[in-house]
């Protein structure tokens, strides 16, 4: 599930262009959702392409849905061919935020039946600080890959809905990966709403990394074991503010040996669109 800088710039080096993985970049920010692009084509890993969170990990939002609603099968296999993946080629996966963005791909990739995803450790600052080459210039344009129809796997994700139903009848554990200060309502800097869906528990996706990189295995279980206070995993439900930095949990949770948990896509942004369904603080 992770690579460190220095064991994948060996593989390239090693690995003909048949075994080559298709290197996303996902660095992206928020507060300047073109920042990522332009640090991409500023420099990059060599033959990386990018991934844009709003435009190709995400769907267009409606007001119904959250900031970053899951991708439709078909448009998210556009994205994937053109960018040159094809089934039984194996995909890395990096950005500047220890996982947060790339993260997301690792778990769209899953849900569309294809677990070949690998995450840089460390991401774009540790290739950087290890001193391994890097692309710059314009960028170019990858060979188009044949369209490859995705199914989506049943039973990953909830609704709100089902999240309601789950917390009400205590069959979900949900699990809020966003930093605590949002989580309690006091700086609420992105979404009109503060404060948190009753009845969640707080755990930073933070808290998953020690100096921009993951923690051991062994570490994150007992992080986790320490949430579920022993629930099954499979109760576990998590979100965020978009359902973007919830993967970062999930990806930590199957680092630490289980991979059961689902996902809230909508997560907060997409909850508080119905003033009906409370909202606590604190």
């Amino acid at each position: 599930m992770l690579v460190s800088p220095e064991a994948l710039s060996q593989s390239l080096a090693g690995a003909g262009a048949a075994g080559l993985p298709v290197i996303f970049d996902c660095r992206f920010d928020l507060g300047d959702p073109d920042a990522g692009r332009r640090a991409w084509r500023t420099g990059r890993l060599p033959g990386a392409v990018y991934a844009h969170l709003d435009d190709d990990l995400a769907a267009p939002v409606t007001p119904a849905t959250g900031r970053h609603p899951l991708p439709d099968a078909a448009g998210f296999a556009a994205f994937l061919a053109r960018s040159g993946w094809s089934p039984g080629r194996d995909i890395v996966a990096y950005d500047a935020q220890g996982g947060a963005f790339a993260a997301r791909l690792w778990w769209l990739m899953r849900y569309f039946g294809h677990d070949c995803v690998t995450l840089l450790d460390g991401g774009w600052p540790a290739w950087v600080e290890a001193g391994l080459p890097v692309e710059t210039g314009e960028p170019g344009v990858p060979e188009s890959a044949p369209l490859t129809a995705l199914e989506a796997r049943q039973g990953m994700t909830l609704d709100a809905g089902q999240v309601a139903a789950g917390l009400s009848n205590g069959s979900v554990l949900l699990v809020d990966a966003r930093a605590p200060d949002r989580f309690a309502g006091r700086n609420e800097t992105i979404d009109p709403v503060a404060g948190h869906v009753p009845g969640a528990v707080n755990l930073p996706f933070a808290g998953n990394l020690d100096q921009g990189r993951f923690r051991s295995a062994d570490a994150l279980a007992a992080r986790f074991d320490e949430v579920l206070q022993g629930r099954d995993a499979g109760a576990t439900v998590h979100m965020c503010g978009s359902g973007v930095t919830a993967c970062h949990n999930l990806f930590a949770m199957a680092l630490a040996g289980s991979g059961d948990a689902r996902l809230y896509p909508g997560s907060w942004s997409e909850w508080i669109r119905d003033p009906a369904r409370p909202v606590a603080a604190g």
